[in-house]
Parts: structure tokens; C-alpha cells; sequence
């Protein structure tokens, strides 16, 4: 009995509990309806002020061109962009700065949220104002103040449209970033105002309704993307000379051609909903038998966090090519900015790639083009070249920086070959770029008998190196021409230098090094110099005595 009575006194407590927290909630609740009541009653002369600007314009005649009415080219947009004041609401604020990234053209951005200034400023936008706005204590006055000099600035032509970008609350998991177009505004002009407009010689643009709802697709990449009913204007198609756009040319094109699949760039992501409505009438007139898939890109991002842009020289391949890059390497590290094709490896072959790639992997976040990493991987690859492979690619590089006579492997010399030959395995395994192998193979190409130490070889050399080399000399003139291997050479000197000269190795061996490379790094001493052979390199010992 005692123990049900516990248990009883336990239930009312739990109740009245209860009945405290939603007491509690009811309270909160209420006065959050009030101060939003307050709120809707302040902002109720802007709005009505604004419905009525609104109607007059609709009622006007569209012969008086109207300001605020649509202008015929959109060279800079005002971008409105509202994100949080603090950074853990996830999403909410990420999205809404993809969306507002994506948008095409020149762009002035109004940053509302401190997440929303510290973005554009970090990236180095056009903004409208420095001072950062407050997302949640903006007043209907400093409402009123910031709209007119919006609509100040419209009127100037500082910006030709400007648009709000804005997370639109569904619920507690889905918030959806949407992009709304304020101005310019778009009214239908009659059919008798048509007749006239044609009358005075004015010859229509030919634009694409866009439907009354909500346009709605799968991205490969990003997953389902939503564009709300009027949030994408009408758009033209063809110019009033009869000149189509590309936003007809290219959905007609990819049509014709039976394009299934399209993938492109994030920045291009505000126009899918337009080709997606010209593709549905593509489709009733026979010209597209589907509607492709809709894939976009994440942005590349370059040196200092900024979006690399095609006059980056990271972004020209031409250069990557130039300076030794290899089509296996760069495509390796292409593939990787937004893509892995497993967690524990990135180095693979295109065939694997094939294999294995599907853009539905593909990360929506920027990817950042690494130089370091993509040199890395280049290395990776050249060392898995067969080494006559390695040769023919590096012949032209060769050539160009005036190591070899010929520009491909069949016009060299038949001394350029055996070196050649000889020193790939010594090279291969050490560069990164096709672009490296004239400064490690030079040396072993020359029949020059004194080579100039460059400045950081040089600065290695200690007072010792003199006395180095002259042991070095003695040592190495008492070695046969058919003892000249690479193994009894390290032997030889190694005991002349080293075990009887008393010297360290780095000491004992660094001169050396300079002496028949003229850098401070070389491909490998001793199997350098039995390529190089005897003769030259006594000379080479002696040139840098003397010069020292």
C-alpha cells in the first residue's frame, strides 16, 4: 500500500509539473503574439503605402514608361541577402549564401545578418553598405530609410533590378533559400497598346511566359531544388530584330542533339528554371524527347578563398601543361575538387575513374584548387610511366630549355640516348613535373668541363671543399677506365674521403655533388658519375678547384 502511494504522489507531481511547463509555454507564447501583432500593426502604413504605389503603377499607362517598370537590358543587380546574426543555424544560413552566389551577372550585394556581412566581405563583394544591418532589430523606420535609398539608387541606374534572397521558414527540418525579384516590375500592356506600340515602329522582343507555379527539379549534385511561382521573371528569347538568344540557342542545341544530362556550374543554377519551361515546350513540339537531368557544379575556389576565375593562372591549362603536368596527373586532381573515389586513396587511373564515378558522389560545398596537392599527384603518376614513356614525354621539355637537339626521341643523338637511357631511372623517381627533368639531367647531357655552381650550391661549399676536391681527384685518377662503375667509385671515395680523410659525409661529398652537377640537389652522385665517365668528371673536379 505504502509503495502504490508513492508511486501516486509521484504521478501528481509529474502532473502539476506538466501543467507549470505549459502554463509557462502559453505565456511565452502569447507574448510573442503580441510583440508580432505590434510589429504587423507598425509595418501597416509602409505596406499600405506600398500597395497603393504598387496599383497606381499597374493602372498607368505603360506608354509613360514608368520608372519602376522593366527595363530592356539588366547590367548590375542589387542583391538583397538575409541570413542569420548568429552562425548555429546551419543551413539556414548556408543555403541562402549558395543561392545568393548563384546568381549571373555584375552584383551589388545588401547584406542583412552578420553571417550574411561577414560572408561578402570575406569574399570581397560590391557592397552596397558597410555597415552591417541586423537581421533581427531592424525598425520599420530604418526600414522606410533603407528602401528609399534602394529605390534612389534604382532610379539613378546604379544597378538595373534588384532582388531579395531570403530563407523561407517550411518547418522545424525543411527551410527552403528562395530568390524574389522587387524590381523592375512587369505589366502586361493591352492589345490596343500593342497595336499602337507597332504603330510607332516598335518591334516586340520575344520573351517565354513563365508558368503561375512552382518549378520544381532533382539535382544531381544539391537534390531537390525549389523555384517559387514569380520568383523567375519572363524571359526574352529573341531580340526585337529577330535575333535569338542563347537562352533559346542553347536549350534548342542540346535538343537536337539529343543531350540527356546536363552539368555546369553553380552560377548557372538560377536559369534551370527557365530552360526547364522552354523544354516542355521543346518536348510538345517533337524537338527534345526528354527532359535532361540538371547536375551543377560546385564553385573552384583559388588562392585566398576567392572563386578561381578563368584569368587565374591556376585555371589555365595551358600553363599546367607548360610547366610538366601530365594528362593522367591533372585529370587525377581535377577529378578530385568535389569528388573522392574512396577515403583512403587518391591517386587512380582514368579507367578506375570511369569506372567508379558517378556525379551523384559529387559535393555541393566549394572545392579549393590545391597547387601542392595536384603537383603531388603529378608526381605520383610520372613515377608509374614506363620509362621510355617518361623519356619520349620529356624529350620536348628537354628541348625547349635547350638540353637536347631535338624535339622528340627519334631525331636525338645516339649519345643523348644512352644518357638518357641511363638516367631515367635516377630521374624519374624524383621529379614532379616533366617540367623538372632539363635541371636534373643537364649536367649528365653536358660535355661542358666547368659548371657554374648555382647560388644555393655555392653558399654549401665550407673551407674544406678545396682540400675535398684535391683528395677527390687523386683518389678517382687512380681508378681504371673498366672500373668506373658506381659502385667501386662510392667505395673509392668513400675511404679516401671519408674513412681516411676524416671528413663527414655531407663535407665529404657535398663538393663533389657541385662539382659535377652544379646544384645543390642532383640525381645521385656516384651513378651520375659513371654516366658522365671518367674524363669529365676529373675535369669537372678540377674546373671547380680552380674556381674556388
Amino acid at each position: 500500500m505504502a509503495g502504490s502511494m508513492k508511486d501516486i504522489k509521484l504521478r501528481i507531481k509529474s502532473v502539476e509539473s506538466t501543467m507549470q511547463i505549459t502554463k509557462a509555454m502559453e505565456l511565452v507564447a502569447s507574448s510573442k503574439m503580441r510583440r508580432a501583432k505590434e510589429r504587423v500593426e507598425h509595418s501597416r502604413p509602409y505596406f499600405e503605402t506600398l500597395h497603393e504605389t504598387l496599383t497606381g503603377i499597374a493602372a498607368a499607362d505603360p506608354r509613360a514608361r514608368s520608372p519602376y517598370l522593366r527595363r530592356d537590358e539588366i547590367r548590375r543587380t542589387l542583391l538583397i541577402v538575409i541570413a542569420g546574426d548568429r552562425g548555429l543555424a546551419g543551413g539556414y544560413n548556408s543555403n541562402v549564401l549558395k543561392q545568393a552566389e548563384a546568381q549571373q551577372g555584375p552584383v551589388t550585394v545588401l547584406p542583412i545578418g552578420k553571417r550574411s556581412a561577414e560572408y561578402f566581405a570575406h569574399h570581397e563583394a560590391d557592397l552596397f553598405t558597410d555597415e552591417v544591418l541586423l537581421a533581427a532589430e531592424i525598425s520599420v523606420g530604418e526600414c522606410f530609410s533603407l528602401s528609399r535609398k534602394i529605390t534612389e539608387g534604382f532610379l539613378k541606374g546604379d544597378y538595373d533590378a534588384v532582388k531579395l534572397c531570403y530563407t523561407r521558414f517550411d518547418s522545424m527540418m525543411t527551410q527552403t533559400a528562395v530568390t524574389m525579384e522587387v524590381l523592375p516590375l512587369t505589366i502586361e500592356p493591352t492589345e490596343e497598346q500593342k497595336a499602337a506600340f507597332r504603330a510607332e515602329g516598335r518591334k516586340p522582343a520575344l520573351r517565354i511566359r513563365m508558368p503561375d507555379e512552382d518549378i520544381a527539379f532533382d539535382d544531381l549534385i544539391r537534390g531537390t531544388i525549389e523555384f517559387k511561382a514569380g520568383s523567375v521573371p519572363d524571359y526574352v528569347i529573341m531580340r526585337p530584330n529577330g535575333d535569338p538568344l542563347y537562352t533559346l540557342t542553347n536549350p534548342v542545341d542540346d535538343a537536337m542533339m539529343d543531350v540527356n544530362v546536363v552539368l555546369r556550374g553553380e552560377d548557372l543554377l538560377s536559369s534551370t528554371p527557365r530552360q526547364i519551361v522552354l523544354y516542355r515546350y521543346l518536348m510538345e513540339l517533337g524537338i527534345a524527347k526528354q527532359m535532361p537531368l540538371f547536375g551543377h557544379m560546385p564553385y573552384v575556389m583559388g588562392q585566398g578563398n576567392k572563386k578561381l576565375s578563368k584569368r587565374d593562372p591556376e585555371s589555365n591549362l595551358f600553363n599546367h601543361r607548360d610547366n610538366g603536368f601530365i594528362r593522367e596527373g591533372l585529370l587525377n586532381y581535377l577529378a578530385l575538387l568535389g569528388w573522392s573515389i574512396a577515403p583512403d586513396r587518391d591517386v587512380f587511373s582514368m579507367d578506375e575513374m570511369i569506372a567508379k564515378f558517378d556525379v551523384r558522389d559529387v559535393k555541393a560545398n566549394p572545392a579549393r584548387f590545391d597547387i601542392d596537392k595536384a603537383i603531388s599527384i603529378n608526381a605520383e603518376h610520372i613515377r608509374m610511366l614506363e620509362p621510355q614513356d617518361f623519356l619520349n614525354r620529356s624529350v620536348p621539355y628537354l628541348h625547349r630549355d635547350g638540353v637536347v637537339s631535338a624535339d622528340n626521341w627519334d631525331a636525338l643523338t645516339d649519345r643523348e640516348k644512352v644518357v638518357l637511357t641511363a638516367s631515367a631511372p635516377l630521374i624519374q623517381p624524383r621529379v614532379r613535373l616533366l617540367g623538372e627533368v632539363a635541371g636534373m639531367v643537364g649536367s649528365l647531357l653536358s660535355t661542358e668541363e666547368y659548371l657554374e655552381p648555382a647560388d644555393d650550391a655555392r653558399k654549401q661549399l665550407k673551407d674544406s671543399a678545396a682540400d675535398v676536391l684535391d683528395a677527390a681527384v687523386a683518389a678517382l685518377e687512380g681508378v681504371d677506365e673498366a672500373d668506373w662503375k658506381t659502385d667501386n667509385l662510392h667505395e673509392t671515395l668513400n675511404k679516401a674521403l671519408v674513412e681516411d680523410g676524416g671528413y663527414k659525409p655531407r663535407l665529404a661529398f657535398g663538393p663533389v655533388r657541385v662539382a659535377i652537377s652544379g646544384r645543390r640537389v642532383s640525381p645521385p652522385l656516384f651513378e651520375s658519375m659513371e654516366i658522365v665517365g671518367k674524363p669529365l668528371t676529373i675535369a669537372r673536379l678540377k674546373g671547380l678547384r680552380e674556381h674556388l
